[in-house]
């Protein structure tokens, strides 16, 4: 190789993009394991999926509540013992709450997978949700929200949402510090028996995998009251709010605004998702997109703006998001709007296109590089129910959409009277 010379640059637009496939297996209980063998160091990366988010608790913090204390005691192990079995074998374990699902997850060196599936199999069955480790949750989750709470763009998060679904809806419900304070150790344990021990639950695993893996997973888990997931979620309709504009004064002294402009929009299922998400590059899906060339570098409002798809699974959301000065907040508005018409009136030129192109095909290729990538692309496609094709699909739009379907696209979705409005300061 001769350094002096550059090497030749291939467009991502030429880059033959393909999705390893997965090998798909059911434990003796049914729970199904999609499995990517694949890396050459031997790690594993292994995730319980289980249907216990948001849509399904009782009240307010209990899905959040229950799935942390999931590692914070069973009848076998404290809460220490448990963390320092992991720490042994330089494993680490989390856990994470969502609006459908929530998740345990483990990252290990694949020797060790024998030792620790005992523990995981021993949080799933015999968690007994220590009622001190529910008070120091709950201590420790008022005064982050506390604290969270004073920061404008925080609220700007929470109020948005609950304008675009309402603040019965999952996605738009949000918690306060008596909603935490009011949480119950009855309706964490009855959550946790119905949503963990005899629930719904999907296997991811990628890495260097064990060539005895799938009978240590049923060893130790195919044994479980566990159930395979009908991979649906609750119908429970938004109920966005009348009015478009808002503007809410968080902190008296606030030098800074938190700007959230967004609309709703259908989920992936929605013929025209894939092309918008090309449009949403060219308007503020990246750094050289045209909110960023225009009310960052050119008027100097913001340090960056950023527009994006909400990753939820039954409805979406078409959402801007940036922080601006107090006293440059409605110029900077003004400009998002601008950009909208623009993107209207004006096709989008063929050089920008290629940038936006290559950027997007080369994100996806940074993506596909190794197991756990890979095997989080599959884990979007199979939790949000769309067809194995969808990958495929969606590189073929990239590649071929147009500047006249762009336009088309900007017409139909891009009017500012449909967007919620709100600066918080």
């Amino acid at each position: 190789m001769n350094r002096t010379e550059m090497p030749p640059i291939k467009d991502a637009l030429h880059f033959d993009l393909r999705l390893k496939p997965y090998d798909y297996y059911e434990l003796h209980n049914g729970v199904p394991v999609y499995a990517i063998h694949a890396g050459a160091q031997e790690v594993l990366q292994l995730e319980l999926v289980f249907y216990a988010g948001n849509f399904y608790e009782p009240q307010k913090g209990v899905a959040a509540a229950t799935n942390f204390l999931l590692k914070n005691g069973t009848q076998h192990r404290t809460a220490f013992q448990i963390n320092e079995d992991f720490e042994y074998y330089g494993a680490y374990c989390n856990r994470a709450c969502y609006n459908e699902t929530a998740v345990i997850s483990l990252h290990t060196l694949s020797k060790h997978t024998e030792k620790l599936l005992p523990v995981l199999e021993d949080m799933i069955s015999n968690s007994t949700m220590p009622e001190e480790e529910l008070l120091i949750y709950k201590q420790n989750s008022i005064q982050r929200l506390t604290v969270n709470l004073k920061k404008s763009e925080f609220v700007a998060d929470r109020l948005i949402n609950g304008y675009l679904y309402g603040t019965a809806h999952p996605y738009g419900m949000s918690s306060m510090p008596l909603d935490i304070e009011a949480i119950s150790l009855e309706k964490i344990r009855a959550f946790y028996e119905k949503y963990y021990q005899t629930g719904q639950c999907a296997i991811f695993v990628a890495g260097h995998l064990p060539s005895n893996l799938m009978e240590l997973l049923n060893r130790f888990l195919g044994g479980l009251k566990l159930s395979k997931p009908s991979f649906t979620t609750p119908n429970i309709q938004p109920s966005p709010a009348a009015t478009k504009k808002y503007r809410v004064e968080n902190d008296a002294q606030g030098v800074q605004g938190a700007i959230r402009i967004a609309t709703p929009f259908p989920n992936r299922h929605h013929p025209d998702f894939k092309k918008v998400m090309v449009l949403n590059t060219v308007f503020g899906g990246f750094f050289g997109s045209r909110l960023m060339s225009n009310i960052r570098e050119e008027k100097g409002y913001t340090y960056g703006i950023y527009s994006y798809l909400q990753n939820h699974i039954a409805t979406t959301a078409w959402m801007i998001s940036t922080e601006a000065g107090k006293d440059v907040s409605e110029a900077a508005i003004a400009e998002v709007y601008h950009e909208m018409l623009k993107l209207q009136s004006e096709p989008v030129e063929a050089e920008e296109l290629m940038l936006v192109k290559n950027y997007m095909l080369g994100s996806i290729l940074g993506d596909l590089d190794g197991p756990f990538h890979m095997i989080s692309r599959w884990k979007n496609i199979i939790l949000n129910g769309v067809d194995a094709s969808y990958f495929d699909e969606s590189i073929r739009v990239i590649k071929s959409i147009s500047p006249e379907e762009l336009q088309q696209l900007a017409v139909q979705y891009l009017q500012p009277e449909k967007f919620y409005e709100l600066v918080v300061v």
